[in-house]
């Protein structure tokens, strides 16, 4: 087994994949609202079904998260409420393994959005965070990575999976999926002892 791939190599066969889009970062005012919330189901280590929630956020949009998945004020403001729509999202992540690239940055806002709006909290079994478990491969490939790890593009790239995101713009429902696609390929080559055969 490939050590520096040990995380992906202990993962269920069937998990639960989610991604969000968002009004823009955390700041001095607090978390920001999520915009979009994709979820992908993994069953036996392929891609079952993906969902996109619409949410309408309780912050507005900025501009640069607006150029990212290019949903504006005026769509959003349309968008079903998240506790109207939490209850479906929930039934997604109750006793599953969720897998997240960037847990740090996703996950707090789920939870604040939880809180925020009185919503019964989720109970998955685990979190995942397969940007974090990707470090110790990406730095023995040299894999370009920040202080939080290697970005989902970078993984695509280096393991050669077609990219979803078309024009370059980011949406939760396809960024689940890519994610998906990103941590079968890692699982694919962690029993090897050498480097993947992916680069020409």
């Amino acid at each position: 087994m490939r050590e520096s791939l040990k995380p992906f190599h202990d993962l269920p066969d069937s998990y639960i994949v989610l991604d969000t889009e968002t009004t823009g970062l955390p700041d001095e005012k607090g978390q920001p609202g999520i915009v979009t919330l994709g979820l992908t189901r993994v069953i036996d280590r392929k891609i079952h079904e993906s969902v996109e929630f619409k949410l309408k956020p309780y912050r507005p949009i900025n501009a640069e998260a607006e150029r990212v998945h290019h949903i504006s004020n005026e769509e959003a403001i349309k968008f079903p409420s998240f506790e109207k729509e939490w209850p479906n999202i929930k039934q997604w992540l109750d006793g599953q393994v969720v897998v997240i690239h960037n847990k740090g940055f996703d996950w707090p806002i789920v939870e604040f959005h939880v809180a925020h709006y009185h919503c019964s909290p989720p109970s998955p079994i685990q979190l995942f965070c397969s940007q974090k478990a990707a470090i110790p491969f990406a730095a023995e490939e040299g894999i370009p990575m920040s202080s939080r790890g290697p970005s989902l593009d970078d993984l695509t790239a280096y393991l050669k999976i077609d990219p979803l995101r078309k024009g370059g713009i980011h949406g939760a429902k396809i960024d689940s999926m890519q994610t998906a696609l990103v941590v079968e390929g890692l699982r694919k080559i962690a029993n090897s002892s050498q480097s993947p055969a992916l680069k020409s």
